[in-house]
């Protein structure tokens, strides 16, 4: 907790009794709530950003494409447009939002994006599509509580896990610990590659203080991919200025400087969106290493943006690469929520409804 963020205790009394009301009358029925019309895996958090919910939206596409057809829905955050859109190739980050445009670039031709701040209506549209997915994957909608899901996948750090958090303003939380009893499964998001028997054993002794004893709880790690040139005939040297605006960019950075030379960085706010003063500032620091021959490295998430805003010309002359990132589970977890999620969607009657 920050250094006097106990000033901010009072307030943060004040939203916790906000969201409980709130809450208990979804419990009690007075908040209309309703089963998602097609079968949904929701994907969300207890915090404010940072739990990698993207990149696990993308592992459950890559374990499920091949044999359902799949569609996202998130309320794409960020974006300028409001109301019900489904993803084309005109679309931009500021149409439908940083994360479903990035999707939509990976998995455009495979699967079907869609955004809309009310859930359970866009979810019906969804459904009444000429080509209606079988399963809809849920982006960040833990606290959407008008519509429920077949399956609730609740993510928490190993960094941050919400179990040490406190409610906004005084923290990072969205809602009470308590409220991650909605989950079906929790899974510890970055946790270093080889965490330890005994350390997995004791975030389980503490979450388990919030989880009832039915839910699962998975552990994952984020890989690195080898980076991907933009521009044609660009080499890749590992001289980096690392240039990003994510939530989080410790676990990144600290991959970088494991691996490559890290000569200067340039960070942003998440869902930043790029002006030409930033690459003002990508210029100045490639000026200041040229000796050394730097190229840029930024995530998947910037680069659409990037790649979105500027011609390709401009891009030509910058040597950008791509680093990919995915979520990875030992093959015990992985195939663990493999089952879970075919318990709870695939072996009940949610098809043909």
């Amino acid at each position: 907790m920050q250094r006097l963020a106990f000033l901010l205790f009072p307030f943060a009394l004040i939203y916790d009794l906000i969201t409980r009301i709130r809450n208990f009358l979804y419990d009690q029925g007075y908040l209309k709530s309703q089963m998602a019309a097609l079968p949904t895996i929701l994907v969300g958090n207890l915090r404010v950003g940072g739990t990698g919910k993207t990149p696990m939206v993308e592992y459950l596409i890559r374990l499920l494409q091949k044999d359902y057809a799949l569609g996202t829905l998130s309320r794409g955050y960020g974006r300028r447009t409001r109301g019900f859109l489904k993803a084309d190739p005109i679309v931009s980050p500021e149409g439908i939002g940083d994360e479903p445009y990035q999707i939509y670039q990976k998995y455009g031709n495979q699967i079907q994006v869609f955004v809309g701040e009310d859930r359970a209506s866009a979810i019906q549209k969804i459904k009444n599509e000429k080509n209606t997915p079988e399963i809809i994957l849920l982006d960040d909608a833990f606290q959407h509580r008008s519509v429920r899901s077949h399956l609730n996948i609740l993510l928490t750090t190993y960094q941050d896990p919400f179990y040490k958090d406190y409610l906004l303003p005084m923290g990072r939380l969205r809602e009470s610990r308590s409220n991650a009893k909605r989950a079906d499964a929790i899974v510890i998001s970055k946790c270093p590659p080889h965490l330890s028997t005994e350390e997995k054993n004791q975030i389980k002794k503490e979450t388990a203080k919030y989880f009832k004893k039915s839910q699962a709880i998975f552990f994952s790690s984020i890989g690195y991919g080898k980076p991907e040139a933009w521009g044609k005939g660009a080499r890749f040297t590992k001289q980096v200025i690392l240039m990003t605006g994510i939530a989080k960019v410790d676990a990144l950075e600290d991959y970088v400087l494991e691996n490559y030379q890290l000569l200067d960085r340039l960070y942003f706010p998440d869902h930043h969106q790029y002006k030409k003063d930033d690459f003002e500032q990508l210029g100045l620091l490639l000026a200041k290493h040229a000796r050394s021959k730097p190229v840029v490295l930024t995530t998947e998430k910037d680069a659409v943006k990037v790649k979105s805003f500027y011609p390709e010309g401009f891009i030509r002359e910058i040597p950008i690469f791509v680093i990919p990132i995915q979520v990875e589970f030992s093959p015990e977890d992985a195939n663990q929520l493999n089952q879970l999620i075919q318990q709870k969607v695939f072996e009940k009657d949610h098809f043909g409804e």
